[in-house]
């Protein structure tokens, strides 16, 4: 079985995920946090109670939407709809924004900057902290997942490397040494994430209590 292109599959899905979330996410929390339109409470209430809709009950609409795009068997259905704002991201980012001194966008104004100069130069680079929490969350949900994997694959050379243990699983069942290795080769990369991360990751935790 080609196991390192099982890796490459997920890395690449994942990647893509991260990517989206967090250009989505921090551009929907920028809105919330700091423009002022009319609804913006309500809007950013319904969207609070999306994450109260289970994904099982999305399964079917989905996965309508994507047998007609004549997705199945690739990994845009996978890619596509996890790329766009979620609901938890998007909270996460604007409770950080709302604690960020006002102070540094009046003076950026002053001086000329933008809405979209200031989500830029300012409310990105102070960011990174929380950025980098949203980013291993969300790389860890990608990377665990197997439902979504397992309703839109069936052809082997897209399998991601929650398929594959579910083959190692199934072939090997009696033997723990062959069991227990895949299961490290499938944690390395989240305890790689996190290793690398966690000056970020410790830190965007601390930051996202704090009250503006």
């Amino acid at each position: 079985m080609p196991f390192g292109a099982f890796f490459l599959n997920s890395i690449k899905i994942a990647l893509f995920i991260v990517a989206g979330q967090l250009f989505t996410s921090l551009l929907a929390a920028y809105g919330f946090a700091r423009l002022k339109f009319p609804g913006r409470d309500k809007l950013f209430t319904i969207v609070l109670l999306t994450m109260m809709v289970p994904g099982i009950v999305t399964i079917i609409p989905l996965y309508i939407i994507v047998f007609q795009l004549n997705w199945v068997n690739t990994h845009y259905p996978l890619i596509i709809p996890g790329m766009l704002s979620s609901a938890y991201g998007t909270f996460l980012l604007r409770q950080f924004m709302l604690s960020l001194p006002i102070d540094l966008e009046e003076a950026a104004r002053i001086d000329g900057c933008s809405s979209f100069d200031i989500y830029r130069l300012i409310a990105l680079s102070l960011m990174k902290p929380t950025l980098a929490t949203l980013g291993v969350f969300t790389f860890m949900g990608v990377w665990n997942d197997f439902f979504g994997s397992i309703i839109f694959l069936d052809r082997i050379d897209k399998f991601t490397v929650q398929l594959r243990a579910n083959l190692i699983r199934g072939q090997w069942y009696n033997s723990q040494p062959r069991l227990m290795a895949g299961s490290v080769l499938i944690t390395i990369p989240v305890l790689l994430v996190f290793i690398f991360l966690q000056r970020y990751f410790v830190r965007g935790i601390a930051l996202t209590g704090i009250k503006g």
